[in-house]
């Protein structure tokens, strides 16, 4: 197949990367999706750079211009949907109504809500203060604003399992605030940002604002936060490497967005709706193959469903169609890459040696010759203190542990070095209601898996820093500045 290689995006300029290409690969077949290109450090820089100079008039455009802009965009995007959307699946390995729904769907919309962010009040008023008359000055009343400000240069790592939303939750919430970004996807699926950028050229970005590098190892990415011209770091991906990026930013006391790793509990309570609770669950063997921070990998059970919900979780992963995405029918598509299909096989042998029992799953899928495929797995008489319950395994691998009352049930669901979003299932939502203020997450979904787009999203314990998602985004891309006056 003959591919036309990527650029890098710098300054509002497609560039050659000094680094030459390399292949992106799609999941599924095992085919050369594309080239992407290798960004030299110096070129990483220079987009930092190029960030750094477009920063000052982009700051001081109107929010109605940047508005108008991030609209343009999603209307670019959409215009050209179809074709995005095939990109993103063979990249990515996401089956296809998931690239066209959760990916490029998602980062229109994500572009529309900014659009419209753009136009949120920037500014607070302070309730008013009486000072006496001392060493300050005279006595008075004192009137006070809070008011938001851009941060600056936001570098902008998006992670692998998500080429557009991901991306666009950062991008677009960064340039409506009146930041610029210098952004760098994960190697393994970066075509779609390029794709991104030149929608958002397109639509009247100018030079420098956005700016897009890509690697397939280490050093663009390094580079991208250690610049000098960055003023921030968002980063979605593995806890390990966001504790690296931490160690930089520390040293430059540079602003952070962290969304990191997470376990989350699924908590099935004695009296939980059981088929509610196993569709919820399920979404970790078909939703992207359970390549998702927030799926509820972590199955805690009172011990007096656990033989019915093991069954039914059973009976639910076998009905699923593991294949090719492209195929209507299919529900569970590939992992990312070869590497990481044997880092989950990996972790379900280690289960079986520390005494967890496979119930299904476990294996390659026997028909499928080609491709990153793992089977739905899950595994059950776990106990607390295995890796395989402790560790972030990131597949379609789900672990059941059983506990006998409510107090255990919630001592075993903090008992983790993570804390994104944990799940209740109780047929008593009051009770379901106070269990989750319990949980040391930063999310809690009681009897669902669904997600309201308005609402904080982020991390207790190593599940990251901040917050994001609806206008929580806008507060992230933003530093808050006093100004006082006497009345």
């Amino acid at each position: 197949m003959n591919h036309v290689p990527e650029r890098l995006f710098v300054g509002g300029e497609w560039v050659e990367p000094a680094g030459g290409h390399y292949e992106v690969i799609d999941p599924a077949t095992e085919e050369v999706v594309g080239l992407a290109p290798e960004a030299s450090r110096a070129q990483v820089y220079e987009a930092a750079a190029a960030a750094r100079d477009a920063f000052g008039p982009w700051s001081r455009t109107r929010p109605e211009e940047r508005a108008a802009i991030l609209d343009r965009a999603a209307d670019i995007v959409r215009r050209d949907f179809l074709a995005h959307a095939e990109v993103a699946r063979a990249e990515s390995g996401a089956t296809a109504s998931t690239a066209r729904s959760m990916q490029v769907g998602v980062g229109i919309a994500r572009f529309r809500r900014y659009a419209r962010g753009a136009l949120e009040p920037v500014e607070e008023a302070v309730a008013p203060q009486i000072n006496e008359a001392g060493p300050m000055g005279r006595a008075g009343v004192f009137g006070a604003l809070a008011v938001r400000q851009p941060v600056g240069v936001i570098t902008c790592i998006t992670s692998y399992n998500n080429p557009w939303a991901n991306p666009a939750g950062k991008i677009a919430p960064a340039l409506a605030m009146g930041n610029t970004v210098l952004v760098k996807p994960a190697p393994q699926d970066p075509l779609s940002v390029y794709r991104m950028a030149a929608a958002l050229a397109e639509a009247g970005v100018p030079p420098g604002v956005v700016n897009v590098v890509t690697g397939s190892g280490a050093e663009a990415g390094e580079a991208s936060v250690d610049s000098p011209d960055v003023d921030m770091v968002s980063f979605t991906g593995s806890t390990a490497v966001g504790q690296r990026i931490a160690e930089v930013c520390g040293r430059g006391m540079k602003r952070q967005l962290m969304e990191l790793g997470g376990k989350g509990a699924a908590l099935v309570l004695d009296d939980a709706d059981l088929d509610a609770a196993v569709a919820g669950i399920g979404t970790t063997f078909s939703f992207y193959s359970g390549q998702i921070c927030t799926a509820p990998t972590r199955v805690l059970v009172h011990r007096s469903r656990q033989d019915e919900l093991t069954a039914a979780l059973t009976a639910y992963a076998n009905r699923l169609t593991v294949g090719d995405p492209r195929d209507r029918a299919t529900v569970v598509g590939p992992v990312i890459s070869a590497a990481h299909r044997d880092r989950v096989e990996a972790y379900v042998e280690l289960g079986r040696k520390e005494g967890a029992r496979v119930v299904t799953g476990g294996v390659r899928p026997g028909r499928l010759d080609r491709g990153f495929y793992v089977a739905p797995t899950l595994l059950a008489d776990c106990t607390p203190d295995m890796r395989v319950v402790r560790e972030e395994i990131f597949g379609p691998v789900v672990v059941v542990v059983p506990f006998d009352d409510e107090e255990e049930g919630v001592a075993l669901a903090n008992d983790s070095d993570y804390g994104l979003i944990d799940y209740v299932w109780s047929g008593d939502v009051a009770r379901a209601f106070r269990i989750a203020r319990r949980l040391r997450a930063g999310g809690v979904g009681v009897n669902t898996v669904g997600r309201n787009m308005e609402a904080p999203f982020g991390g207790f314990k190593k599940s990251g820093v901040g917050r994001d998602v609806g206008s929580y985004a806008l507060h992230a891309y933003s530093e808050t500045q006093a100004i006082v006056w006497p009345g």
